[in-house]
C-alpha cells in the first residue's frame, strides 16, 4: 500500500491519539494502516509500509487482536496470516467502547466499591464517606446506561445517535 501523505498524517495522528488513550503508539499506528488498507495485510507489508521491526509489529498485532480490533485471516494456499481491522465503523467504535469499559471503566468501579465498603468500617470522616459513594454511584449509573443502550438492536443505537442533543428541545430547562 503506497502510503500519501495524507495517509502517513492519518497514520501519524492515529499513534498520537493512541498513546492518548493508553495504547503503544506503534500499535495505534499499525490499527491505523489495517483501519485504512481496502485489503488485509501480512505482518511483513505491515513492517514495510510502517517500517517498524518484525518483532514489534508482531507485539502490535497480538495486543490488537486481544483488544478485538484487528482479526487474523488466511487464504487458500497460502501460509502466511493477513491482518484486517474492523470494516464497519459501528462495530469499531463499539469495540473500542467495550475494551476501555473493561480495561478500565469496570476496574474503577470495582475498586470504588470496595473502597467505600472499607471506608464504611473505618474512621473515614461521613463527608468523605458520602462523596466516595456519591462517586461510585455516579459512575454505575453511567455504566448502567451504557450496558443498557449497548443491547439495544444497532437500528435504535444508530437513531438515538443521530438524534442527539435535538432530544434536549423535549425536556425541561434547569435553573
Amino acid at each position: 500500500m503506497k502510503l500519501t501523505p495524507a495517509i502517513q498524517d492519518f497514520i501519524l495522528h492515529w499513534g498520537d491519539m493512541g498513546t492518548k488513550w493508553g495504547v503503544n503508539r506503534s500499535v495505534a499506528q499499525v490499527h491505523a494502516l489495517l483501519h485504512l488498507s481496502p485489503t488485509a495485510m501480512t505482518a511483513d507489508e505491515i513492517c514495510e509500509a510502517l517500517n517498524l521491526a518484525r518483532s514489534n509489529v508482531s507485539t502490535a498485532l497480538k495486543e490488537l487482536q486481544s483488544l478485538k480490533l484487528v482479526s487474523a485471516s488466511r487464504e487458500l494456499g497460502e501460509r502466511r496470516d493477513r491482518f484486517h481491522s474492523i470494516r464497519d465503523m459501528f462495530d469499531l467504535a463499539h469495540a473500542v467502547v467495550e475494551s476501555r469499559r473493561a480495561r478500565e471503566f469496570a476496574p474503577t468501579i470495582e475498586a470504588l466499591s470496595r473502597v467505600a465498603e472499607e471506608a464504611a468500617h473505618d474512621d473515614t470522616p461521613e463527608r468523605i464517606r458520602t462523596r466516595m459513594n456519591e462517586t461510585l454511584d455516579t459512575m454505575q449509573m453511567f455504566d448502567g446506561w451504557y450496558t443498557d443502550v449497548a443491547r439495544l438492536p444497532r437500528g435504535v443505537q444508530l437513531a438515538a445517535l443521530k438524534l442527539g442533543a435535538k432530544v434536549a428541545r423535549f425536556l425541561p430547562k434547569s435553573g
